[in-house]
């Protein structure tokens, strides 16, 4: 599959591009970023693309790496060119914005998949098991990172806006409800700003997880942990060993796979679109 890149943040060097690049199902034939240098930089011997437009007319996918409002817009683009997409979470700064791209998507009948990385990574598919393998009654999960207090996130500006909510709460989210189901209600949400704490109750039509998230505490590394309990016992997340690249690498596998069974994966933009209204249900909570 020919696939071209928007953006040439830390993500991309990171993970898109080391990913999209030893991938034997790829051609990754192109980058776009509003700076062309930083695309040359950040994927050198790829072609540096002088428009997004330019981009969607040489490929048959389009992979993002940019901030939710900007890769709003510019998916919907490329899904009404026929192009299938890879999306970064969370998939648009709105809800509104969400549902249009969902829209773009279905309309056009292209594949889909939005990057919740840490469900690609093997610990994770092991605890996941597990957690199915027994009666869970609730789950908590915390992730705490000093990402905006210093290296290459501080400066992100949307990460800084929305707050951990928005950067890492999709994947929280997601991982939670792999556990319980879909959250049906935000019973409590509280953000202390100046550390960028949250605390959000989430149900589970019946069953209960309790989320902690920060990208203000400085912890090196990063602590990730999820715990599943019940009557059976307790299982429990503890690592993110497997890298980024890794990991999207194993979400091309399963990318490509789709698009070749014309089957939506789980992750598709429809996972996105969910994730953005609990998102907004959580930010609505903390206003009443």
């Amino acid at each position: 599959m020919r696939i071209g890149l928007v953006g040439a943040g830390p993500w991309a060097r990171q993970a898109a591009v080391p990913a999209l690049t030893a991938h034997d199902g790829v051609d990754f034939v192109g980058i776009w970023a509003r700076r062309p240098e930083a695309a040359a930089e950040v994927a050198p011997g790829v072609p540096v693309v002088d428009s997004v437009d330019a981009l969607i007319d040489t490929v048959d996918a389009v992979a993002f790496a940019v901030p939710p409002d900007i890769q709003a817009d510019l998916a919907v683009r490329a899904a009404e060119a026929g192009r299938h997409v890879l999306l970064d979470k969370p998939i648009a700064g709105t809800v509104d914005d969400a549902e249009r791209l969902a829209a773009a998507v279905d309309r056009a009948g292209v594949g889909s998949m939005v990057t919740l990385t840490r469900r690609f990574a093997e610990e994770t598919r092991s605890f996941l098991r597990s957690a199915g393998a027994q009666r869970t009654a609730g789950v908590t999960a915390t992730w705490l990172s000093g990402a905006l207090l210093g290296g290459e996130y501080a400066g992100s500006t949307w990460r800084h806006d929305g707050g951990a909510l928005m950067d890492v709460g999709p994947h929280v989210v997601d991982l939670v409800e792999a556990v319980l189901g879909p959250v049906t209600d935000v019973p409590f949400a509280r953000r202390d700003v100046d550390s960028d704490t949250w605390a959000i109750t989430l149900d589970h039509d019946g069953r209960v997880s309790q989320v902690t998230l920060s990208m203000r505490t400085p912890v090196r590394p990063s602590v990730l942990r999820v715990s599943a309990s019940g009557p059976d016992g307790l299982v429990e997340l503890q690592e993110r060993t497997t890298p980024p690249d890794r990991c999207y690498a194993v979400l091309l596998d399963e990318f490509l796979a789709s698009v070749r069974l014309g089957v939506p994966h789980e992750c598709s933009v429809h996972r996105g679109l969910h994730l953005q209204r609990v998102l907004a249900q959580v930010t609505a909570r903390l206003t009443e």
